[in-house]
């Protein structure tokens, strides 16, 4: 059967503003279960730096009903830190037969 791992999400909030009126934010981090960690293409790795500039390290596949912000966001596995670029690709829950409708790329960070 097929499972996934339990990922490390850093949740950013907006916690105020600085003296030049900007956002600060804190990252609080909360484990996601059952996350999907794929390996990337050789296509993968390619297009997205000649897209992006960013070296694609995983894909990660977000399971079904999960409601947090995945969107330029840090998450620890692998007992590493990667971040997640590019925007978060969805499906359609019900048309898909698996656990996983959502997925996000990273790249490796610090």
């Amino acid at each position: 059967m097929i499972h996934g791992i339990t990922v490390r999400l850093h949740v950013k909030s907006q916690t105020g503003t600085d003296a030049f009126n900007a956002p600060v934010y804190t990252e609080t981090p909360i484990d996601v279960p059952n996350v999907l960690v794929g390996e990337p293409t050789a296509e993968d790795i390619v297009n997205d730096l000649q897209l992006y500039g960013k070296r694609i390290a995983y894909t990660l596949g977000i399971p079904k009903g999960d409601a947090h912000d995945w969107e330029n966001a840090t998450v620890e596995f692998f007992g590493k830190k990667f971040r997640t670029y590019g925007g978060v690709t969805q499906g359609i829950e019900d048309l898909i037969p698996l656990l996983w409708n959502k997925k996000v790329k990273v790249e490796r960070y610090g």
